[in-house]
């Protein structure tokens, strides 16, 4: 099993959602400087990262952010993301000023139709080689 450092975020993600693994790329494309790792939720780690943080183990409906040793999920992930890729993207953080009941219940309609609107894989995303030290 790999090391997972403290000091990198972990973005936990469902591995054969089509939404989601486009959301890690589009992730990986914006962290210049490769702060992030990832991590799929139906992992041994992903599995073992939601258990240590009291998640639920069988739920896919959401994206996880760990940082700072603290777990983020629902619309505080890409809040959260768009501080990390800094430049112009931290502009978008000042959305968190919009209720969380309001953001969550927007970043629930889209979980629950995401395999409808993007389709779903058979299997888990495997990341390029170039890729793979990005990934837990």
């Amino acid at each position: 099993m790999k090391k997972i450092s403290k000091n990198n975020p972990i973005l936990l993600f469902d591995g054969v959602c089509n939404l989601c693994n486009h959301t890690v790329q589009f992730c990986i494309e914006r962290d210049k400087n490769a702060q992030i790792k990832y991590a799929s939720l139906q992992s041994d780690i992903g599995q073992n990262l939601l258990k240590k943080y009291h998640l639920d183990t069988t739920s896919l409906s959401t994206v996880v952010l760990i940082e700072n040793n603290k777990a983020y999920v629902q619309s505080d992930v890409p809040l959260r993301l768009s501080r990390i890729f800094g430049g112009f993207w931290r502009v978008l953080y000042s959305f968190v000023i919009i209720p969380k009941f309001i953001r969550d219940g927007i970043y629930d309609f889209i979980s629950k139709n995401r395999y409808k609107w993007f389709g779903k894989q058979d299997s888990c995303w495997m990341p390029t080689p170039e890729l793979k030290n990005r990934f837990l």
